[in-house]
């Protein structure tokens, strides 16, 4: 048996005949009753997609990876595009890669930085589509064909 949680149980919750709250007597359901099985949730890999999110979630650094994108750059290359100066940028790069987010390759005196993978550029690409988007919440949006 499970405990259905819904906010029509968790508002409902006063006192039944019994003594029981109705949220105990009436949340109980069948496990056959739900779709699907239970879903093993991984703790570390919560904890790390949260750490990739922190790292998505400043401007500075999104504006970064928005450049990045289109292509892979160094760090003086990312100065002029993004009108920053070199520590600033350097020190964003630096979390990027920390989190797995950026890659590197050096190639003479220069570094070049782009996107991990095709992971990190969907979650750019989608996130900022997400951003973009104008229609309001209870409407069905028209979702990009290509990440589908």
């Amino acid at each position: 048996m499970f405990k259905c949680l819904s906010l029509k149980t968790l508002t409902l919750a006063t006192e039944s005949k019994n003594g029981e709250s109705m949220a105990d007597s009436e949340a109980t359901c069948a496990a056959h009753e739900h779709a699907g099985g239970a879903a093993a949730i991984d703790a570390t890999a919560c904890e790390r997609a949260a750490a990739i999110f922190r790292a998505l979630g400043d401007p500075q650094r999104l504006r970064i990876l928005m450049v990045l994108e289109a292509s892979e750059r160094c760090v003086s290359e990312l100065c002029v595009v993004l009108d920053d100066n070199m520590p600033a940028i350097s020190q964003r790069l630096r979390l990027l890669k920390s989190e797995r987010v950026v890659r590197s390759r050096r190639d003479g005196k220069h570094i070049y930085y782009a996107l991990a993978d095709a992971h990190i550029s969907r979650l750019v690409t989608n996130g900022l589509l997400h951003a973009l988007e104008q229609s309001s919440p209870d409407q069905s949006t028209q979702a990009c064909r290509d990440c589908d």
